[in-house]
């Protein structure tokens, strides 16, 4: 984003020189339209007057003040990269997603847009880049000597945390790849705390000395480091709230912004989905696996399991299914290629979402109060259902081991147990009590950070500290080493001067006389 500064230092709406906002990794990643969450602040700015340009991977609709460079050549390997995440071990799952970000970059850096982009000369007041995992993509802010700031989808981990110089206890924070919630057993503890350590391992070994080679690769003449820039972030916009996850400790500088891509004000639903939905008498069940997980490739057992419990139902389903076709489908059971899920969730005939668990469905569940079934596949799903049930707005199944029966039970027990939907509809009452909508909140401090030239103000000493002096170990040291080194001299002064005289023995005078 470029703007004139002394407009926005007057708060009007107006900007005056071309703009950039960067969104590249989450939807770089997906490949998809409805996990672009970016796509409401970059609209919001640009309605606000600033020159925004964008990179990502599908086609765009023509809008006032946006710019769009589209590297649709991502589509092309989308589902080969997302079936190598299906191993089994935490060091496999790490490689695999090393293996699918350099993919993206590579496929990103080398479109002929972002090349012409690059070499334009252009300046920019700001660039927001997503925050996973994809380091040289950052460097985009360093090229176009402009501020960076990141957005996380998924809300903040270790390696967010460390960027701002937060702090992350690991006895409370779980990986976002596990399928563990805050509050964990001292199993769990002990095996957040194993599996931090090898991803810790990869990242310091394999992840980041191959990411400062493709950063080479591709700003050759770069006047920062990779670490250089890594620690240049201004302000990172979170897409969590508490209210949806845990209370944990901020900086001044990482706000949340969870639910940002939700409209406030539902649009009307196409009319064949409206008169689906309010001509079932029992309610409607919406299922969809997300952008990322199709339904038309689950195992021909699965799908048989899904359609059998669904054709069983009073409900009527919307399902999301990728093909035009579905060999088998119940009369109960109308499928499209896409759905608008918040509003189809916003209509009060659909009492259940059967998800993947994503972090934006679950949020646009409760946001709506709906009770939600997970079939988790990876990242942060299986975190987000077992949150879902610990909270008590929703119940978790294995997809890869999905039975009729316990599905039939879930279905029912979600259905009829009014516990859930009043768990979600409690929760839904605390996310919407705010001063402020996300989106304007995030905008507020995009434009807070150009208004105070990067707000240096913000950022934490913690991040110039190295490891011994942020955990304090070279003053404990001296705390502790000084008694221990003066009990030593005492003890051994002690020992010298007992040592140095003779005890003499009382009857010593007539032992010698006999």
């Amino acid at each position: 984003i470029n703007c004139d500064r002394d407009r926005v230092l007057r708060f009007e709406r107006q900007a005056a020189r071309v703009g950039k906002c960067e969104d590249f990794g989450y939807a770089a990643v997906s490949g998809s339209i409805s996990v672009h969450i970016c796509g409401e602040l970059l609209e919001s700015l640009a309605a606000k007057g600033h020159q925004v340009t964008v990179i990502n991977a599908f086609k765009n609709k023509e809008t006032p003040n946006m710019r769009f460079i589209e590297a649709l050549k991502a589509h092309e390997f989308a589902d080969e990269m997302m079936s190598l995440l299906n191993v089994p071990l935490l060091w496999q799952q790490l490689n695999a997603m090393d293996y699918i970000l350099n993919k993206f970059i590579d496929v990103t850096m080398e479109d002929e847009g972002v090349q012409r982009l690059l070499n334009s000369g252009e300046t920019f007041d700001l660039v927001l880049a997503e925050m996973l995992h994809m380091e040289p993509m950052y460097a985009f802010a360093q090229h176009f000597n402009a501020t960076l700031v990141g957005f996380s989808s998924f809300g903040t981990d270790r390696t967010i945390d460390e960027a701002a110089g937060n702090i992350s206890p690991i006895s409370y924070n779980p990986l976002v790849t596990s399928p563990r919630t805050d509050r964990m057993t001292f199993l769990e503890r002990l095996e957040n705390h194993y599996e931090v350590i090898v991803e810790d391992i990869h990242r310091h070994f394999v992840h980041l000395p191959h990411m400062r080679n493709v950063y080479k690769k591709y700003f050759p003449n770069a006047k920062k480091t990779l670490e250089e820039v890594m620690d240049s972030f201004s302000l990172i916009l979170l897409g969590q709230h508490f209210s949806l996850s845990y209370p944990r400790p901020y900086l001044p500088n990482m706000i949340e912004v969870g639910g940002m891509h939700i409209s406030h004000k539902p649009k009307p639903l196409p009319e064949d989905i409206k008169q689906f939905i309010e001509g079932s008498p029992h309610g409607v069940i919406y299922f969809s696996m997300g952008s990322n997980v199709k339904s038309k490739d689950l195992p021909q057992e699965t799908r048989d399991t899904l359609l059998k419990t669904f054709a069983k139902l009073k409900q009527r389903v919307l399902w999301k299914f990728e093909d035009d076709d579905m060999p088998g489908k119940p009369a109960n059971v109308l499928i499209k290629k896409w759905y608008p899920q918040p509003d189809i969730l916003a209509h009060p005939n659909v009492k259940l979402f059967i998800s993947h668990g994503g972090l934006l469905s679950s949020t646009e569940s409760v946001y709506f109060g709906k009770p939600i079934l997970g079939l988790p596949c990876f990242y942060d799903q299986h975190m987000n259902v077992q949150r879902a049930q610990r909270v008590g707005f929703g119940l978790g199944l294995d997809l890869n081991n999905l039975k009729q029966e316990d599905l039939e039970k879930a279905i029912q027990t979600l259905l009829t147990d009014p516990s859930y939907a009043k768990a979600s509809l409690a929760i839904s009452e605390r996310y919407r009590d705010q001063p402020q909508s996300a989106v304007d909140r995030a905008v507020w401090w995009t434009e807070y950070v150009i208004r105070h030239n990067g707000a240096p103000h913000l950022r934490a000493t913690s991040r110039d500290l190295n490891f011994i002096q942020l955990n304090s170990l070279d003053t404990l040291a001296v705390i502790l080493a000084v008694p221990l080194l003066l009990a030593l001299l005492i003890v051994t002064l002690s020992c010298k001067l007992l040592g140095g005289k003779k005890q003499k023995c009382l009857h010593a005078d007539k032992l010698k006389k006999h």
